[in-house]
């Protein structure tokens, strides 16, 4: 924390407005996390203290009150320990979501803008920002897909829990029969990259087109050609981005989504051959669900990677999602200990 507050003395620190806003950003979150333990350290005394005194007077009305502020501490110490949790690479960028329905058309796209809706809900709850892109509206309803980039200390570190197919389970609202039906919509999560990231990208190997923009209507849609989409020749990943209305913002934001792309096929391809020499068979992407949304003939969110469900589906979809990241992260945590061991 010292360090960044050296560099935020420094004369030429607000030269580069977006560096600088980082750095704020980092040094607020680090020091929120000093005074948070600090915070429970001043709890824990005064507990310790009312226990001794609920002792003393044999009061019960004290004891219970010792065991609702007990409760509350090991409460604020779980999320404490959570944030902790958080310390791999770029666990504390933004991150970039994508959110892509899959086969069944319009129940499809429904889905996934009821996924875009329940991310956005979560990220706002935690005070992130949330920024569109690139998006593509349904034929009829929903989307066919959405890019994000939400803006917010460790922002991938928690959103990484979500990356993988999502499955839906409900009472058609485009069924007149009123069948249920089955949907997928597949998530996909990235560090947004910082400038100084080392990720080799060169221009001969890009292809660049510039569109009008095609969004939702009034003051998404451009007179101009400020859309862009930039193709990646030896790869063949495609990035899009017309969120601003400057073709030069749209591109830097374009090469950033590249960026982000690139670095996660770099770290697939390092988990697939460490699954290979391990003699693992490991699936990456669409085809195995990491969890289910029933609404239809019950009630139930389930993770299938960690066994944590609940029952309140409408919660969930509400962005209350914290609980299924906090498991997620605690499961590899211990199984990564395990493998030390």
């Amino acid at each position: 924390m010292q360090e960044l507050e050296n560099k935020m003395a420094e004369p030429s620190f607000w030269d580069d407005q977006e560096a600088a806003q980082k750095v704020i950003s980092e040094n607020n979150a680090i020091k929120n996390l000093v005074e948070q333990l600090e915070s429970m350290t001043r709890e824990q005394e005064d507990l310790e203290v009312l226990l001794e005194l609920s002792k003393e007077e044999n009061d019960e009305s004290l004891l219970d009150e010792v065991d609702r502020g007990a409760a509350q501490l090991a409460k604020k110490l779980s999320d404490f320990e959570l944030e902790l949790l958080l310390s791999e690479p770029y666990d504390k960028n933004n991150a970039i979501l994508e959110i892509h329905p899959g086969a069944g058309g319009t129940e499809s796209q429904d889905w996934a803008s009821m996924l875009l809706r329940m991310y956005t809900r979560w990220a706002e709850g935690r005070g992130f920002k949330v920024e569109t892109l690139d998006y593509l509206p349904g034929d009829e309803a929903g989307i066919k897909s959405v890019t994000l980039l939400i803006k917010g200390y460790n922002a991938f570190g928690y959103l990484k829990a979500e990356r993988g197919v999502h499955r839906l389970v409900r009472i058609s609202p485009f069924d007149a029969s009123g069948r249920r039906h089955t949907s997928f919509s597949s998530v996909d999560v990235m560090p947004e990259m910082d400038d100084d990231i080392d990720i080799d990208i060169r221009q001969e190997d890009l292809k660049i087109d510039t569109y009008r923009s095609s969004g939702a209507g009034g003051q998404h849609v451009n007179t101009t050609d400020s859309a862009v989409r930039i193709t990646h020749i030896p790869t063949g990943i495609v990035v899009t981005c017309q969120s601003e209305r400057s073709q030069i913002k749209n591109r830097a934001a374009a090469m950033k989504i590249l960026a982000a792309k690139l670095y996660e096929k770099k770290r697939e391809e390092q988990e697939k051959e460490l699954a290979e020499i391990r003699g693992e068979v490991k699936d990456i992407a669409w085809g195995n669900q990491i969890r289910s949304y029933v609404f239809h003939p019950y009630s139930l969110v389930k993770d299938h990677r960690t066994g944590y469900e609940v029952g309140n589906v409408h919660a969930v979809m509400d962005g209350e999602l914290d609980p299924f990241i906090d498991a997620w992260l605690r499961s590899r945590l211990s199984a990564k200990e395990e493998n030390n061991d």
